[in-house]
């Protein structure tokens, strides 16, 4: 583990159109002291040509590439596994950072003593224009409060392996990075948010999770097969999704 180092981690499929300009957003970084690792879940587009360029001009860029294609958990696992840093930040290969995401969140945490936190983020369209939308994380939330509605942008959250360790990412299609976080927070009381607005986060319309309605059966998943709650704790829990979600009554 190498002190003061922050791992980016970033699995990706198919982003050919996107992860350039994520790349980029790390680059343009004011804290220098990182490494990118990108884990490719077997794209079929020109992601690796494109990541490849970068590579070529920059030595913390890593890519690798599974062997077989098996979903955004794995690759977000592997790329874990492969990390150096003494804090660990998390980066979806369409979402992008400003400029001083990495610097004002380390130093958030050093100020305070926080190990794992989030902040808050813009949403943008394919294009990468405002949608006018912030969303802003709670002061603290633990492990019960992000059980309700995950009010976590997953591109904002970093949290110090020092301190809380190395995981395996639970193995669903959908909300892996929701059981990740429930995870960490088994043995972390709290995430803390910033109310910064650091990450701009793409809505796609092509995406499983831009369909709330598909996403419900991979909440279900996560309660019952991965968080192994109760059925009737479970459907509360759909049905309190449902109603901030989709329904969006808050």
């Amino acid at each position: 583990m190498v002190k003061g180092l922050v791992s980016v981690i970033t699995p990706t499929y198919n982003c050919a159109n996107f992860i350039g300009e994520t790349i980029e957003s790390v680059q343009a970084q004011t804290y220098k002291n990182w490494e990118m690792i990108i884990v490719d879940d077997v794209s079929i587009d020109n992601t690796t040509e494109i990541v490849k360029k970068y590579m070529d001009d920059d030595s913390r860029i890593r890519y690798y590439k599974l062997k077989k294609n098996s979903g955004a958990a794995v690759a977000r696992t592997a790329a874990m596994k492969l990390a150096n840093g003494q804090y660990m930040a998390f980066l979806d290969s369409d979402d992008i950072w400003m400029s001083d995401k990495l610097r004002k969140q380390l130093d958030f945490m050093k100020k305070t003593g926080y190990a794992f936190t989030c902040t808050a983020y813009e949403q943008i369209d394919e294009k990468s224009r405002s949608l006018n939308r912030i969303v802003r994380p709670r002061e603290k939330c633990d492990y019960n409060r992000l059980l309700l509605d995950c009010p976590v942008g997953n591109s904002t959250v970093m949290y110090d392996v020092s301190v809380v360790g190395k995981f395996k990412v639970p193995n669903i299609r959908k909300r892996n990075d929701d059981a990740l976080w429930l995870r960490i927070l088994k043995k972390e009381k709290y995430i803390w948010g910033m109310s910064d607005v650091l990450m701009r986060y793409r809505i796609r319309q092509n995406s499983i999770s831009s369909n709330k309605l598909k996403v419900i059966k991979y909440h279900w998943i996560l309660y019952r097969d991965i968080e192994h709650l109760g059925v009737l704790r479970s459907c509360f829990h759909i049905c309190y999704w449902i109603i901030i979600k989709i329904l969006k009554i808050k």
